[in-house]
């Protein structure tokens, strides 16, 4: 039997709404809080810091989420509302919250990762059971995960047939407007955010966050306005070029909930974009991965190939402390490690060329590199993160070959030619010319110390030959199939 909808009418018509706010933390495009304004009924809006969340946010995302949450107490004032504040388990925190306030009715909208982990549906039970109404709403991706399958009703494995079949489905529903006015809530507790201490203290590592990023609603929306109107026309000729600001940078506003990907879409079509090319292509990117974790909850662990499983990682720690500081000696992987400590960010085309050196040139594990990415991204997301990590070292459904490993020095080369990214991240090489600024170790004396640099004092020199260390890797990947060979007969 369907639930009734949020504007029917429970045995006390003016019972208040909660509307439990997760990563969706925003006023625009929200159905779970569209639908409870247009009841016209009280609306309690809560946020919850679960104690009991399978994977708590961390570092550069605990930074984000309390910005994100003071934007969004900030809006619901604005609009006459407030946001209630509590920490705890979901289930008993809205229960409680449903007893103190006389609410009937608990809406949100759907997390599809924490769905496969039956949390929702135990939540929903428990609800139920205490005599709530519960609905949940689509509002996190441009298509269902149920409704996007193959000819035989499975999930794709591959993005092209995947995106081409979402490109066959109806538009995705058009953005919501943000309600013009709410009703303040009952006066019950709310803790303060500041008690919550998700800012980092002693040290305070967050001034380069700070500079970079400013989290909000309103700044995700100027954030897509400035680029569909400076960056989309030459997306894709200049996306992959670290040493530009081409890219959207909207990916921390998406993960957190801050604009919804229909806002994107649908003001990237008005603005010209096609979705079958680039910069709405990328949110297809986006789409498969939450797909894929929705269909495969353990891709955020375990490799999408089993074969993978045999695998001969190293356990090299001297080479994982040098990667993480930036200090392999390659000077691209080092100037985008950096940049990840400082800003919290990475260029897509960094990420890529940084974890292809970890888990092809080191051979240190994708799960290692993927807990390291969670730790330090402001835009750490789970699906995103998960995926393009087996994605590089070809375990995922849709990988790169085990035998496309990067060449970092070529790849510096090609999309950061004149070194500007890797001067502005690694100043002890600004000195160098351009045609040794990805090459340092094969810079002549003179010019070593026309630049004030000396190897293995100011810079590093490699910790690793990447010829030598492409060849291991790809005859350890020859001795896992031959191992899965030899185990299937």
């Amino acid at each position: 039997m369907p639930a009734p909808s949020v504007g029917s009418s429970p045995s006390d018509p003016q019972s208040p709404v909660i509307v439990w706010f997760r990563r969706d933390l925003r006023t625009i495009d929200n159905p779970a809080l569209c639908e409870a304004a247009e009841s016209g009924r009280p609306i309690v809006p809560v946020y919850i810091l679960e104690d009991d969340a399978p994977r708590q946010p961390s570092g550069a995302a605990r930074w984000w989420l309390h910005h994100s949450l003071k934007a969004l107490c900030r809006d619901l004032t604005q609009l006459g509302s407030r946001l209630i504040l509590r920490r705890g388990r979901a289930t008993d925190t809205l229960l409680a919250l449903a007893a103190e306030t006389g609410a009937r009715t608990v809406v949100w909208n759907r997390r599809y990762e924490r769905q496969e982990t039956g949390k929702d549906c135990s939540i929903t039970s428990a609800l139920v059971a205490a005599g709530l109404q519960v609905e949940a709403f689509d509002g996190s991706l441009l298509f269902s995960p149920k409704d996007v399958r193959n000819r035989a009703g499975a999930p794709f494995q591959v993005f092209t047939s995947f995106w081409r079949c979402c490109l066959a489905q109806a538009d995705p529903p058009r953005p919501r407007p943000r309600p013009t006015h709410l009703p303040p809530p009952p006066l019950v507790r709310s803790e303060s955010l500041a008690d919550w201490v998700l800012l980092p203290r002693n040290p305070d590592w967050s001034t380069g966050i700070s500079t970079a990023w400013t989290p909000g609603e309103d700044s995700a929306s100027a954030r897509l306005a400035d680029f569909l109107e400076d960056g989309l026309c030459c997306y894709g000729q200049r996306r992959d070029h670290p040493d530009q600001d081409a890219t959207s940078r909207l990916s921390p506003h998406l993960a957190f909930g801050e604009i919804s990907p229909r806002q994107v879409w649908y003001a990237a079509r008005a603005a010209g974009a096609h979705p079958a090319d680039g910069f709405l292509r990328q949110l297809g990117w986006r789409e498969f991965c939450h797909h894929t974790l929705f269909h495969f909850p353990h891709v955020t662990t375990q490799p999408l190939r089993q074969e993978f499983e045999e695998f001969p990682w190293n356990d090299d720690e001297t080479a994982w402390q040098a990667f993480i500081t930036g200090q392999t000696g390659y000077p691209i992987v080092d100037a985008g490690m950096r940049a990840l400590w400082e800003t919290g960010w990475l260029h897509n085309r960094l990420r890529m060329i940084v974890a292809s050196f970890l888990v092809k040139d080191l051979m240190i594990p994708w799960q290692r590199g993927e807990s390291w990415f969670w730790d330090t991204l402001v835009d750490a997301d789970l699906a995103s993160n998960s995926c393009c990590w087996q994605w590089v070292a070809g375990c995922g459904l849709e990988s790169a070959p085990y035998f496309r490993v990067f060449n970092p020095t070529v790849q510096g080369e090609k999309f950061d030619p004149r070194g500007l990214y890797v001067r502005r991240w690694l100043p002890e090489l600004a000195g160098l010319p351009d045609h040794v600024i990805h090459r340092p170790w094969e810079a002549s004396s003179d010019l070593l110390a026309r630049a004030g640099v000396t190897l293995g004092k100011d810079y590093p020199r490699p910790i690793v030959d990447h010829d030598m260390a492409r060849k291991r890797a790809l005859a350890a990947f020859e001795r896992m199939k031959s191992a899965r060979t030899d185990h299937e007969a």
